[in-house]
């Protein structure tokens, strides 16, 4: 197949979509088949307000659907819900071409938590945007019944992966971490106010607190949590070591559809640390981590799992399941079969 997928999130940024793109073309690629990438570095683009790291894109209707057209896409995914993907999607409904459409994060409660919007006006966007989907690609039934809930039922499971290459047990511990205060508890991902990190830098459960990543927040919770380590961000064999020294990976996001950043640590062979909330109650077992409205408590609790457990758990999760339940989504122009 010839598979075009438009995306607002892209390279240079690092969060769980870019990562889940990225990591599914590889496979499809692999397998034989074409994907075309339209993201906000092929055009001219300006610093989203609030969020300079999110580039938002200044294009045309035309010019997009001119590129999925050169390019011959028997059909056409449209990842997330800005205005790169908003074009392409007039596109596709002026030319009645059929398109899939993907719920990756909790939209209408992160805009909400940056800018006091209520989150039931973000929903009537959200609502517009994917009612003329063909399919709307959700990780999670937490997710899919939300979804649901509010009008959009065209839904189908996408689950993530993990590098099993990269994130396994038995690794070195990262040197920076090797001689912490134990027990070390860990997070991984933005530094951002949406990711409710506040909530793990106030916990006071024994041990040394590590933070992994950057983003906008990163000097004023460093300033206020000078107890903790921030060693900015790490990727590929130091990030899996990383993983591999902490005792527990704390998740305190509220607003996150999955948490890619879970499964990661789990396959490393850490137990997780999290909120009951969409993501953790969908990923995490009795077996594999612990789920508290008190962040220390399951902090505590998640520190007894076993890791070898953990690490088995962890293995269920490929980037090939994932690439075949997104191919299989895919609604082909001319009757096409999406080979898996």
């Amino acid at each position: 197949m010839r598979i075009a997928i438009v995306t607002d999130a892209w390279e240079p940024q690092v969060n769980g979509v870019v990562r889940t793109l990225q990591s599914v073309r590889r496979v499809l690629e692999a397998q034989g088949h074409k994907v075309l990438v339209i993201s906000p570095d092929l055009f001219y683009s300006f610093p989203c307000p609030t969020y300079p790291e999110i580039r938002l894109a200044l294009t045309t209707v035309n010019r997009v659907g001119a590129m999925i057209d050169e390019f011959g896409a028997s059909a056409i995914h449209l990842a997330t819900e800005g205005p790169l993907c908003v074009a392409a999607r007039r596109w596709c409904l002026r030319r009645g071409r059929p398109f899939t459409t993907a719920y990756h994060t909790q939209f209408p409660d992160y805009v909400s938590a940056r800018s006091g919007v209520p989150a039931e006006w973000i929903w009537r966007y959200i609502r517009w945007f994917h009612a003329p989907s063909a399919s709307i690609l959700a990780s999670t039934p937490s997710i899919r019944e939300s979804l649901v809930a509010h009008g959009l039922k065209q839904v189908r499971h996408w689950g993530r992966g993990v590098d099993l290459a990269n994130f396994h047990p038995g690794l070195d511990p990262l040197p920076a971490m090797a001689e912490l205060k134990g027990p070390v508890q860990l997070y991984v991902g933005r530094v951002a106010v949406e990711k409710n990190l506040e909530a793990f830098l106030k916990t006071d459960h024994p041990g040394t607190k590590v933070v992994v990543g950057d983003g906008p927040a990163r000097t004023t919770l460093e300033a206020r949590y000078p107890e903790a380590k921030f060693l900015g961000p790490l990727f590929g064999h130091d990030l899996a070591a990383a993983y591999a020294a902490a005792d527990v990976f704390v998740f305190p996001s509220r607003t996150d559809t999955f948490g890619l950043v879970m499964i990661e640590a789990l396959a490393c062979g850490t137990p997780v640390a999290a909120y009951p909330v969409t993501g953790p109650v969908d990923v995490l077992t009795p077996e594999t981590g612990a789920m508290s409205d008190d962040l220390t408590a399951a902090i505590g609790e998640a520190l007894t799992r076993d890791r070898a457990r953990c690490a088995e758990y962890g293995r269920t999760f490929t980037w090939e399941a994932s690439a075949r339940q997104f191919l299989n989504a895919l609604v082909p122009m001319g009757g096409e079969k999406a080979a898996a």
